[in-house]
């Protein structure tokens, strides 16, 4: 089969464009940067250099494919310019989905966020779950709205599927996508000492190479208008950072820190952005997010898609593995 693959250069992306490579399949990889084609750089793969907001880039990328990918997305937690992320997770979006019907294309999978769903205080969240609170942040808004537009292509004789991966981590870029193996990194360094609040705010982490085949699943099985949550597992700060902790065999001593501190250090770090070349690590809105908690249930996906996740240790262990090699190999270079 031949796929074309959005975001094919980020975290998800480039882990699926290798997955369905190695597979056989032939890939049309959509990218904006060329130094990080080099994840990509396979004999299955055939780059076209082009740009979500770019109709005419797409058209070519798409011809002569029978799926897509849309793994594309800005999942950045600040910018200066919050419209952005209209243009990219929306409009992009929509571009997408068009080209993809002109050209002619059967299937396609649309990568969201689980966060749409909203939090949830007494049960695990799942695809029917009506949101009773606002949206923290532009990214799940504007995803979310993303969505909505995707299915209304399915109305125009295209297979639309919507996959909601949780907290993604493990090997790949460490960009935001991937922020949980950027804190593991920094944790094995001793520099990350932080854990939100009491540390007992619920969390669903899922292991990058399960996401994958999860997408995969779903343009193979994933029913027309579907929507199929990818996850692992829910569980607590304290127990993650616990898990990382014998994973690693590294002791670092935690603080908790309290919601009203860390929004006053996000608030200061917002400033900084706003005068200086500089990204914040956390904002107010963050914070907020953190705080609630978000158990998901992925068992629509196991029903229907035969899903698996792997376990949360045996996955923290695969990430720290290769995070020690990285560093071992960058240490060697050096």
């Amino acid at each position: 089969m031949n796929y074309f693959v959005t975001g094919a250069t980020g975290f998800i992306g480039a882990a699926l464009v290798k997955k369905l490579a190695h597979s056989g399949h032939r890939i049309h990889a959509l990218y904006r940067s060329q130094p990080k084609t080099s994840v990509i750089n396979l004999s299955q793969v055939r780059l076209f250099k082009g740009d979500l907001l770019d109709a005419q880039s797409l058209h070519k990328a798409m011809k002569g494919c029978d799926g897509v990918f849309h793994t594309a997305a800005q999942t950045k937690i600040w910018t200066k310019n919050p419209d952005f992320y209209s243009r990219v997770n929306i409009t992009g979006t929509q571009n997408v989905l068009q080209a993809a019907l002109d050209q002619g294309v059967k299937k396609a999978v649309v990568t969201s966020t689980a966060g749409v769903f909203g939090p949830s205080s007494n049960s695990e969240v799942h695809e029917q779950t009506i949101r009773n609170t606002r949206f923290f942040t532009e990214y799940e808004k504007t995803k979310k709205e993303a969505d909505s537009l995707a299915l209304e292509y399915s109305k125009k004789g295209m297979g639309v599927v919507l996959v909601y991966p949780t907290r993604v981590y493990g090997p790949g870029p460490l960009e935001q996508s991937n922020s949980v193996a950027k804190i593991i990194r920094l944790y094995l360094k001793g520099q990350w000492r932080i854990i939100p609040g009491k540390g007992n705010s619920l969390g669903n982490y899922v292991f990058i190479d399960d996401v994958v085949n999860g997408h995969i699943l779903a343009m193979v099985k994933g029913l027309d208008k579907e929507k199929y949550i990818l996850g692992g597992e829910n569980v607590s700060y304290n127990r993650l950072f616990d898990t990382i902790k014998k994973a690693s065999q590294e002791n670092t001593y935690m603080f908790h820190v309290s919601p009203l501190l860390l929004k006053a250090i996000s608030h200061f770090l917002e400033w900084l952005a706003w005068v200086f070349p500089f990204e914040p690590w956390i904002t107010a809105e963050m914070v907020e997010k953190l705080s609630q908690n978000w158990p998901v249930s992925s068992k629509k996906a196991c029903q229907e898609l035969g899903y698996k996740s792997i376990p949360l240790e045996e996955g923290l262990k695969k990430t720290i593995i290769w995070l020690q090699n990285q560093q071992k190999s960058h240490h060697d270079k050096t």
